[in-house]
């Protein structure tokens, strides 16, 4: 065996409760899963112990690919450095004016509006303009910089973001401010590397994002470079579905923010090419969360943003959408009935059931009670099951509600399944998709558990859990593609289209987009780049994907689009149509190949089990050893490996393929 086929590709997603693993060694294919308990206050060191679970040492690691949310986290908690804002004259409030809307359309008692990113005393007003087209109005004057220069060192602050009018078309002054500050603060985000668009206050808004989050990454990828040194190996997961190099993240840590949910789509368009599955809907039950998102046609729906704490994040990324139900998910008994999340018992000290200190109900202490769970077997040879301390947690429920321990279970399951059902319709039926023909592929430490009850809920007819299901987004970090994405501003009416123009741009996207992959070895011929035009009608506000290839048809172009227009909203008219902005993704494809994982740990005995599905009758159900299986197993059973378990309600079969997948589908009667 080479030396090369002895090192090993490894993945990680950081989650809120747990920090999953999957090794995969380079020739071979040979892959190993594990999870430890998530550190949120030493994330690096979880990955370091997720490392050890799967019986490495860092000498054997080739290649490195985690994603986190870390950024995210904490830009919804309000956990960020303070920060700096530096914009045009004239428009240092922008971030105070914000958008017209509400927090609340009806609520009268709270303020409309959050308070600001940045507070008045730290914004300050830059006496320089260009238009729209980058034309310089005013020039940027020396005196101008070194006003600004001094005013920064007064505010003390160790990030300054800076968003100049219309700097999207010309970035000349931020340009010349990014040479002059970078000696005077630490950090600097300009809007024109952040989010190079229009919409001034979601640029502002992102720039700032941007700003305060580089203290964080720099710090954290600063310590895993130091803890784990190898170089161009170490990659960051980002949120548009694949892989890029520290170095870069580390300027744009932004682009952190939702990349462990990306991962776990990443990987689910993988399976829905393989299994040539037109429609499939991914539901990623995590302990903390559930994400979900569409994928049509093997590609995964993408948004220009998103909202986090109220505020937008503008960036090209996944449509993945995430609710606050995840197996740690803190169940209430309030006014209105049961409730889960959005609060979660987290990795410390998690569900009761865990016996880490938990004192509070969770799905998941639900799950142990009902049966789902084996009390004799501890996940990973790390965590046992307590299913006293879960009856113990949920009792007083149920003594509220006056209904029994089971009853109270199943109710807190179907109440968990129709919160996840709604951000099911959220990313089906509002964009026109029947989401019952769709194949719904469960994934994460909790998917599996309510897969099936949620189709039944939702009417979905089939069920795929992947293998390796419980570390499926640490695999979509190995198997993604390397790849960098540039978003940019054009504004070109395909009336009278200058093509020469249109043409140098989209090149210098290219090359911008290029520059990273090449940084980091990755020689220019084995690079392919996906382009999209975003357009609308000249009186739209919003604007469409719409692919195309170089050289630029533009006849053909105005067609995709409005066959696209009526594909989404019921009809195309002959107005005038406009690019607003230019996509372009450069990627290297990935050449991993990952053969069935296995776990460092022992066996999953198999036996029966007494489970409730229904409040009128306990079940004595079958267990299955998920690595065991060949042929069709009925219902009611419970599968499990050493990470996982598939709960299998009565009516239901599954069915593995070589692979190691599982085919959950209702049985005929």
């Amino acid at each position: 065996m080479s030396s090369s086929e002895n090192h090993w590709e490894v993945g990680t997603d950081i989650g809120g409760t747990f920090t999953d693993i999957i090794a995969i060694r380079r020739g071979s294919g040979e892959a190993r899963i594990a999870k430890v308990p998530s550190r949120p206050d030493a994330p690096v060191q979880a990955m370091l112990e997720a490392i050890e679970a799967v019986g490495l040492r860092k000498s054997e690691i080739k290649r490195f690919v985690h994603g986190t949310t870390r950024v995210t986290n904490a830009i919804v908690e309000g956990r960020l450095p303070k920060v700096a804002l530096v914009a045009t004259e004239g428009f240092s409030d922008v971030l105070e004016i914000a958008r017209y809307r509400r927090r609340d359309l009806y609520r009268l008692d709270i303020p409309p509006k959050s308070p600001p990113l940045v507070p008045p005393e730290r914004c300050f007003g830059l006496a320089e303009r260009l238009d729209h087209e980058g034309r310089v109005l005013k020039p940027l004057e020396q005196a101008e910089i070194e006003r600004l220069v001094d005013w920064l060192k007064q505010t003390g602050v160790q990030s300054v973001a800076v968003a100049l009018l219309h700097a999207y078309a010309n970035p000349v002054h931020e340009k010349m401010l990014g040479e002059r500050l970078k000696d005077v603060v630490a950090h600097v985000s300009l809007s024109h590397e952040v989010n190079p668009e229009a919409r001034e206050y979601e640029r502002t808004s992102a720039t700032v994002f941007n700003a305060a989050a580089m203290p964080i990454a720099v710090e954290y990828l600063s310590e895993l470079e130091l803890r784990l040194p190898i170089g161009p190996g170490l990659q960051v997961f980002h949120s548009a579905g694949a892989m890029v190099p520290i170095s870069a993240v580390k300027q744009r840590p932004l682009v952190m923010a939702m990349s462990g949910p990306a991962a776990g789509v990443s990987a689910s368009v993988s399976i829905a090419r393989q299994l040539g599955t037109p429609r499939m809907l991914t539901f990623d039950m995590g302990g903390t969360t559930t994400d979900v998102c569409l994928i049509v046609d093997g590609q995964a729906e993408m948004t220009d943003g998103r909202m986090l704490g109220d505020k937008p994040l503008r960036q090209p990324m996944l449509a993945v959408h995430s609710i606050g139900a995840g197996g740690g998910s803190i169940v209430r008994n309030g006014p209105g009935g049961l409730t889960v999340g959005p609060e979660s018992a987290g990795s410390e000290p998690g569900p009761a059931c865990y016996g880490r200190g938990g004192l509070e109900p969770t799905i998941t202490d639900a799950n142990a009670v009902l049966g789902y769970l084996n009390p004799a077997t501890k996940l990973g040879d790390r965590i046992g099951v307590d299913i006293e301390a879960a009856r113990l947690v949920i009792e007083p429920i149920a003594r509220a509600l006056g209904l029994s321990l089971t009853e109270t279970a199943l109710g807190i399951i179907k109440v968990a399944n129709a919160t996840m059902a709604r951000a099911l319709r959220r990313v089906t039926v509002e964009r026109g998709i029947d989401g019952r023909d769709c194949t719904l592929l469960a994934f994460g430490g909790g998917g599996p558990m309510h897969a099936a009850g949620l189709a039944d809920l939702y009417g979905i007819a089939q069920v795929v859990v992947p293998s390796a299901s419980s570390a499926f987004s640490a695999l979509g970090c190995l198997t993604a593609d390397f790849s960098f994405l540039q978003q940019q501003t054009l504004r070109a009416a395909l009336d009278g289209i200058d093509l020469v123009r249109v043409s140098e741009r989209i090149g210098t996207l290219i090359d911008d987009a290029s520059a990273p992959l090449i940084a980091n070895g990755v020689a220019k011929a084995e690079i392919q780049v996906e382009l999209a035009a975003l357009m609308r009608y000249a009186a739209q506000n919003d604007a469409i994907p719409v692919p195309f290839a170089l050289p630029l048809d533009v006849a053909k172009l105005k067609t995709d689009f409005l066959a696209r227009h009526h594909e989404l909203f019921g009809y195309a008219t002959g107005e005038p149509c406009v690019i607003e902005s230019v996509r372009v993704q450069a990627r290297r494809p990935s050449t991993t190949v990952v053969n069935r994982p296995v776990t460092l740990v022992r066996a999953v005995s198999s036996g029966t089990r007494i489970c409730s599905f229904d409040s009128l009758h306990e079940v004595e159900t079958a267990i299955v050893d998920r690595a065991a299986m060949v042929d069709i197993v009925n219902g009611p059973a419970i599968i499990e490996d050493a990470w996982s378990t598939v709960v299998m309600p009565p009516g239901w079969q599954a069915k593995p393929d070589a692979a190691g997948n599982l085919f959950l589908t209702r049985r005929a009667t």
